[in-house]
C-alpha cells in the first residue's frame, strides 16, 4: 500500500524525519481555534507549519487570564510545533510573499469569512488551483460560502445553539446548556485535518490537490447521535435529560457515600456484574430490569434502588472495583484531578518544554510517534527564518 502524503517537493526548513507526516509543508493563515487545532495535530506529527499571523495577532493571544507574559493560555493550547510569521494579507507585497511560500507548500489552510482570499485576487477557483494545481486548500468556516446562512459568521457557542447540542445539554426541564467546551470548534478541526489527509491521500494518485471545507455548522449536526436517529426514526424531538443517556440504563451520574460516580452500563452482563459487586442480586432478577428496554422503561424505579445501596459505599473503592469487573464506572473528577491520574502520566498526555505545558496528542502511532519539538511561537518570531529560506515565489 502506498505511504500517505507524498510532499509536492523535498523543501522544507527542517526535517522531522520521525513524523508520519514528515516532508509535508502547511501555510496556516487561519486563527482562533478550529483550524489552529487542525494544524497542531499535523504539526505533532511531522508538518512544518507556518502560522501567518495578522500584524496584531491572532486575537486568542488576549484572550486570557490566564497569560504567559503577553500571551493568554488559550492561545498556548493550540499552537506548538508552529513556526510563526506575521503578514498583512490587505497589502499586496504580503500576498506577494504567501504565494511564495505556496510554491512549496502542500496544504493551505484558513478560516477567513468566505470571499476575503477572492476579493484580494487569490481565491481557490479564481487563481490558487491554476496557479498551485497540486495544492490542498482547507478552509474552515462557519457555515460555507452559499446557501441561506452563507458568508456569515459562526462562533461555537452559537453554532451549539443553532444547531440543536443546546437543546439537548442541560438538566431535564432546565435550561438549554452550551456544553462547557468548544466542542464545535474542535470537532470541525478534527474533520478539517481528516479531510486534508484524504486530499493529500488521493493526490498520491491523481497529482491533482483540491478544495477542503470544513464548517461548523455541517460539524455541529454530524455529532448529534444518537439524537438524531431518535428523532428520525421516533418522530419526536429529543428534550433534555441530564446526566441519563436517552437510550439506555443506568447510564447516568449517582450519589455515593463520598465522590459521585458515572456509571455506564451497556449490557446485561454488566448489569449482572453490578448487582454482585454491590450485593443485590435480587436487581438482576427482577422483571423490571431484565433487559434494557425494562430498565429504561423503569429507570425511576432502578434508580431509587441503585441509590439506597450506593449511599453506602465509598464511590472511588466502588468505581475502582466495578470497573475491573468490567462494568464501566468512574468518579467524577475535578481537571486537575484528571491531569494528576497516574494513568494520565503513562499514557504521557502532559508535554513540558521551555517553559510550556500542554495535552499531549492522543494518536498514538508506533513507529512514527508525535514529536513535541518547539513552543508556541512569539507573534513575528520566525520572520527571518522562514523567509531567507524560502525561494521567492514564482509561477
Amino acid at each position: 500500500m502506498a505511504s500517505i502524503c507524498l510532499p509536492m517537493e523535498t523543501h522544507t526548513l527542517t526535517q522531522h524525519l520521525d513524523g508520519s507526516l514528515a516532508g509535508i509543508r502547511v501555510i496556516d493563515l487561519s486563527r482562533v481555534l478550529g483550524g489552529p487545532y487542525c494544524t497542531q495535530i499535523l504539526a505533532d506529527h511531522g508538518a512544518e507549519v507556518i502560522k501567518i499571523e495578522p500584524p496584531l495577532g491572532d486575537e486568542t493571544r488576549t484572550w486570557g487570564p490566564p497569560f504567559d507574559g503577553d500571551t493568554a493560555s488559550y492561545f498556548l493550547g493550540v499552537n506548538r510545533n508552529k513556526l510563526g510569521v506575521s503578514l498583512d494579507l490587505s497589502k499586496e507585497a504580503a500576498r506577494e510573499k504567501l504565494l511564495g511560500l505556496l510554491d512549496t507548500a502542500d496544504v493551505l489552510i484558513e478560516n477567513f469569512k468566505p470571499g476575503t482570499l477572492e476579493r484580494w485576487g487569490i481565491g481557490y477557483e479564481q487563481f490558487l488551483r491554476a496557479r498551485f494545481p497540486k495544492l490542498v486548500h482547507c478552509r474552515v468556516s462557519g457555515f460555507g460560502a452559499d446557501g441561506p446562512l452563507g458568508g456569515l459568521p459562526g462562533y461555537d457557542a452559537a453554532i451549539q445553539a443553532m444547531a440543536g447540542i443546546m437543546s439537548v445539554n442541560g438538566e431535564a426541564g432546565g435550561e438549554p446548556t452550551r456544553v462547557g467546551i468548544p466542542i464545535v470548534d474542535m470537532v470541525t478541526g478534527l474533520n478539517a485535518a481528516l479531510g486534508i489527509l484524504m486530499a493529500l491521500r488521493e493526490r498520491e494518485g491523481s497529482q491533482l490537490g483540491q478544495f477542503v471545507e470544513s464548517t461548523l455548522f455541517d460539524c455541529a449536526l454530524s455529532i448529534l447521535h444518537p439524537h438524531t436517529p431518535n428523532y428520525f426514526y421516533s418522530g419526536k424531538p429529543p428534550q433534555r435529560s441530564g446526566n441519563a443517556h436517552p437510550n439506555i440504563t443506568p447510564y447516568d451520574m449517582f450519589h455515593t457515600g463520598s465522590v459521585d460516580i458515572f456509571l455506564a452500563v451497556g449490557n446485561n452482563t454488566q448489569f449482572t456484574a453490578l448487582c454482585e459487586v454491590i450485593l443485590t442480586p435480587q436487581l438482576a432478577a427482577d422483571p423490571r430490569f431484565e433487559s434494557n428496554k425494562a430498565r429504561t422503561a423503569n429507570r425511576k424505579d432502578l434508580r431509587r434502588a441503585l441509590e439506597s445501596v450506593f449511599e453506602q459505599w465509598d464511590g472511588a473503592k466502588l468505581a475502582d472495583t466495578l470497573i475491573r469487573r468490567g462494568v464501566p464506572c468512574a468518579p467524577v473528577l475535578s481537571i486537575d484531578a484528571a491531569l494528576d491520574l497516574p494513568h494520565t502520566a503513562h499514557r504521557g498526555m502532559v508535554v513540558q518544554m521551555e517553559g510550556y505545558k500542554g495535552i499531549a496528542s492522543p494518536i498514538k502511532l508506533s513507529r512514527t510517534p508525535a514529536t513535541y519539538r518547539t513552543p508556541p511561537p512569539r507573534l513575528n518570531e520566525h520572520e527571518a527564518q522562514v523567509f531567507d529560506a524560502t525561494p521567492k515565489g514564482g509561477a
